[in-house]
């Protein structure tokens, strides 16, 4: 009596009575070799399948951060770019941020000191 009642329900992940189609996610009864649940799905996947591959983006290539990174001495205050030891002092000097020379004045200046923002990279 027990198996009558287990039988006569449709099982939610038996491929030989449901499956679902590969397009739309539903559940539907399978009919002979029928793999989707509609003529629309059917053009779908085989949309898909002509389409190709999606075009790759190209990403530049990574750069290290250092040459770019304003470095100051704690000790006697000097700056230097891309050089993380004061020629003076012979200590490392901490890490201010990204920046460069400045054009007029040709010291080492942080972009944060010039638009008050935290600057931050995408890696």
């Amino acid at each position: 009596m027990a198996d009558e009642a287990v039988t006569s329900q449709s099982p939610w992940r038996d491929d030989t009575v449901t499956i679902t189609c590969p397009v739309c996610q539903r559940a539907f009864a399978r009919q002979g070799k029928r793999q989707w649940c509609s003529a629309a799905c059917k053009a779908a996947a085989w949309r898909r399948r002509r389409q190709g591959a999606p075009p790759r983006i190209a990403l530049p290539p990574a750069q290290p951060h250092r040459p770019i990174t304003v470095y100051e001495c704690e000790g006697c205050g000097a700056r230097a770019v891309g050089q993380q030891r004061c020629e003076e002092c012979g200590t490392f000097m901490r890490k201010i941020g990204l920046g460069g020379q400045c054009p007029h004045c040709d010291e080492p200046v942080a972009v944060t000191e010039l638009l008050d923002q935290e600057v931050v990279l995408k890696d």
